[in-house]
């Protein structure tokens, strides 16, 4: 999850569900979210079917915190641009320090998913 954007050097997992947990430096009030993926052109099969689809992302109290808070549900445009923006949907008073990205699906690949890059925008909790 480094801002490498070179075909294959990505974060996988195996199938098209899986998730990742990221600790933020500090608490902040979330206000948006970037994934960003290889575009077509840069594909050497000119396809981008690891790319993610349908994800959700939850802020959570802690990391042992079984269901976090929903976010927003959203869907990464493979025909988009390569870096998609997507707003926080739900809004809510929480600060979070600690921000689950649960993918739901992909664009066909049969074997994994591959994550390029996942930020977090939002304001710092005073």
């Amino acid at each position: 999850v480094q801002p490498d954007m070179y075909p294959g050097n990505c974060w996988a997992f195996k199938g098209s569900q899986g998730y990742l947990v990221v600790r933020l430096s500090m608490k902040i009030y979330p206000t948006a979210f970037t994934l960003e993926h290889i575009p077509k052109t840069l594909s050497p099969t000119g396809n981008i079917t690891s790319a993610p689809r349908n994800f959700a992302v939850y802020g959570l109290d802690d990391e042992y915190q079984e269901e976090g808070k929903l976010l927003g549900e959203y869907v990464y445009d493979q025909d988009g641009e390569p870096l998609q923006m997507f707003p926080v949907m739900e809004k809510n008073e929480d600060a979070f320090q600690i921000v689950e990205l649960r993918i739901f699906s992909n664009w066909g690949h049969a074997e994994y998913t591959c994550l390029y890059r996942f930020r977090v925008h939002g304001k710092p909790a005073e």
